[in-house]
């Protein structure tokens, strides 16, 4: 593996590891009793915000001009069609969170509301926990790195 590569990988294994924080805090806010009203509502909104972020910033990595899922299609083609399912998630997850923020902007009324918001958001969380065992699985198999479970 070449050096630009290896330093790249690094770079992902960072920013997997803030998404691994933002989702894991995003799943505390849900978590809390949806009783506490604009509490609730503003930890969750901080929580998407951050989540919207990190989810970015991991996609303008995974995709930059010469990244990671330039030198996979480079490095082993055989993986270029898992790498562009994994584009075509990033999509849709970007599309979710972005509705998600654009429903909670526009309010939530009532408790039928908040409840399908809040399962919308758990659902989501599962969708990015899928889509990261596939992306480490993808890495795995081009490089034989592993990016860590942890993050």
């Amino acid at each position: 593996m070449d050096e630009v590569i290896a330093t790249h990988l690094e770079q992902v294994r960072a920013h997997r590891a803030e998404l691994g924080e933002s989702m894991a805090a995003l799943d505390a806010a849900l978590a809390l009793p949806v009783g506490l009203g604009p509490v609730w509502r503003r930890r969750v909104r901080a929580a998407l915000t951050e989540l919207a972020h990190d989810l970015r910033d991991h996609v303008a990595l995974t995709e930059a001009p010469g990244g990671l899922y330039d030198d996979l299609r480079a490095h082993a083609p055989r993986l270029s069609r898992e790498v562009d399912h994994r584009t075509a998630e990033h999509v849709e997850l970007l599309a979710e969170v972005d509705r998600l923020l654009g429903e909670r902007d526009d309010g939530l009324e009532g408790p039928e509301a908040v409840d399908a918001h809040r399962e919308a958001a758990t659902a989501l969380i599962g969708r990015l926990v899928r889509h990261r065992q596939r992306g480490s699985d993808l890495v795995f198999e081009a490089y034989e790195v592993d990016l860590g479970g942890s993050g």
